[in-house]
């Protein structure tokens, strides 16, 4: 009979661990990490459809969005560093409440303003250098099924699709890759936009698939973002699938794994 107690508090005990473990997980996913799944290509090349990182929901402190008010006595954001220009961020979009990434471009006070496809901050062109191109199949790509565009369009079903692709060094040096579809969008040269105190300006990499900052709230774009909205910085891509589902093995893309977000 000794031998069961002792069996059964063994049992309980193993219980216990386990469920520490998913409490002390889920709050430490809670408080400094989200699991994030990239739906969609305008990110691209940074970031593939079916790429999954964590964001690190302590690189700018706690908000409404990065902390839930059942954990946090405070409402905005406590910023304990200022995002820096260049990093990959998500945030919550301002009108309809989904969880956007994109590139911040401009800071608090900053001017932006898209000439000939070319990005100018406070009066300046980045610089830019050519990146040679960026090719993918032209399928239906992650759980959505989208296509992707092509600036070498039409292109059948499995066939190349290509984009040109750019070298962007912004202020402070910070070097990203950039695509385009192609010239004439709306999106390649806008008004000068002055970004307000305490918001920020987005933009997606694939200049010519985004809707971003440079479209207005009022027609579904992003707009200025609040600080209070921003959710953390996007640092590693842990895992990647091209495929429409997880279980297919065959589409990881195992050179993605691990991998530095720039």
């Amino acid at each position: 009979m000794a031998k069961a107690t002792k069996e059964d508090g063994g049992l309980v005990e193993t219980i216990k661990t386990v469920v520490y473990a998913l409490l002390i997980a889920g709050v430490f996913r809670t408080l400094f990490f989200q699991p994030f799944w990239i739906p969609s290509g305008s990110m691209k090349d940074t970031l593939l459809i079916g790429d999954f990182l964590f964001v690190n929901k302590m690189a700018y402190g706690y908000s409404r969005y990065s902390c839930p008010f059942s954990l946090c006595p405070f409402e905005g954001r406590i910023l304990d560093s200022a995002p820096e220009r260049g990093d990959v961020v998500v945030f919550r979009h301002p009108v309809n409440g989904t969880d956007f990434i994109k590139r911040l471009i401009g800071l608090p006070g900053d001017t932006i303003q898209m000439k000939d496809g070319v990005l100018h901050i406070n009066g300046a062109a980045v610089g830019l250098e050519q990146g040679g191109q960026f090719s993918e199949p032209f399928q239906k790509q992650g759980p959505m099924g989208y296509y992707p565009r092509c600036e070498n369009a039409p292109v059948g079903e499995g066939g190349t699709c290509t984009k040109t692709r750019q070298i962007e060094t912004l202020p402070g040096g910070v070097s990203h890759d950039i695509l385009n579809v192609g010239e004439g969008f709306f999106s390649d040269n806008t008004k000068v936009f002055t970004v307000p105190e305490d918001h920020y300006f987005f933009m997606g990499d694939n200049r010519d698939n985004s809707q971003d900052s440079r479209y207005s709230q009022l027609n579904g774009g992003v707009g200025y973002v609040h600080k209070d909205y921003l959710i953390g910085r996007a640092d590693r891509i842990m895992f990647s699938s091209a495929g429409r589902s997880l279980f297919f093995v065959w589409t990881w893309r195992p050179d993605r794994f691990f991998k530095a977000i720039e």
